[in-house]
């Protein structure tokens, strides 16, 4: 395969698999609870399914500005393919770690792009926090094992710093 296609296909796999779990969740939760605001028990003492929409980021951080946060996310997935483009040898699980993140992002990009909001539902009862979606779990779990990789990896590369 050309230089970097194969962690590119394992990264676009992943933005595809993530999207789609993502879409459809969403969907079966606006069909379940068909009205904002409803809610159902999910898991018992911890977590229930309630119906929002969020014109904003993550705490609902730039209530309005879906255009900014649509623009961002095409960039985002432009410069994250460009990177593994240009790093052929970084590793497969890095590759996919990416995709999780950028499959999150483009989960909430259709969001907006066709409903002008993102569709949250998951809703902690044992504490109060943000409601959330699959998207933004993997948005975040990505990120987090795409930072840990990412720093492994380059500190078992210590060599190609000097070369940039």
């Amino acid at each position: 395969m050309v230089r970097g296609g194969s962690r590119i296909l394992a990264f676009w796999v992943a933005v595809s698999l993530v999207t789609v779990f993502d879409q459809a969740t969403k969907a079966a939760v606006k069909e379940l609870l068909e009205v904002e605001g409803a809610s159902c028990p999910f898991i018992p003492n911890i977590m229930e399914l309630r119906l929002v929409f969020n014109t904003g980021a993550a705490f609902s951080i730039g209530q309005g500005a879906g255009i900014i946060f649509i623009i961002l996310a095409i960039a985002v997935l432009a410069m994250m393919t460009v990177f593994i483009w240009r790093n052929p040898e970084m590793p497969f699980s890095l590759a996919i770690a990416m995709g999780c993140v950028a499959g999150g992002g483009m989960g909430n990009m259709i969001d907006r792009i066709i409903f002008g909001a993102v569709t949250d539902f998951l809703c902690t009862t044992f504490i109060d926090f943000a409601i959330f979606n699959v998207a933004d779990i993997f948005v975040t779990c990505g990120l987090v094992v795409t930072f840990l990789l990412f720093l492994y990896y380059d500190r078992k590369h210590p060599e190609e710093k000097d070369e940039r």
